[in-house]
């Protein structure tokens, strides 16, 4: 490999202003933190296109009515409540137990 290209100077003056600067500790601590902030900067990119699908995937539902015996507990506390629950969603019962239950 001749070292006549001027490119290969310059990587190899930049890699040597680098390695005086910081020193032989301090570079595996910055190649730390630049891998760390690029996993960080790729994974929130990724956020809200996740956040998207899955909003969509939980849009709330209209709760169908449910026979007396279910055996789900959330109805029947709010059933045992007194507590109407025919077209509301898991979250509007839940709401509603937990003002009933506060004094």
């Amino acid at each position: 490999m001749a070292l006549t290209d001027p490119l290969q100077w310059i990587v190899i003056a930049v890699i040597a202003i680098v390695f005086l600067m910081y020193g032989p500790k301090k570079i595996p601590e910055l190649a730390r933190s630049i891998g760390l902030a690029r996993k960080e900067f790729n994974d929130a990119g990724k956020v809200p296109m996740a956040t998207d699908s899955t909003a969509a995937a939980a849009a709330p539902a209209v709760a169908a009515p449910a026979p007396a015996s279910t055996g789900d507990a959330l109805l029947d506390t709010a059933r045992r409540l007194g507590i109407n629950t025919e077209g509301k969603t898991r979250d509007q019962i839940s709401s509603e137990i937990v003002a009933r239950a506060q004094p």
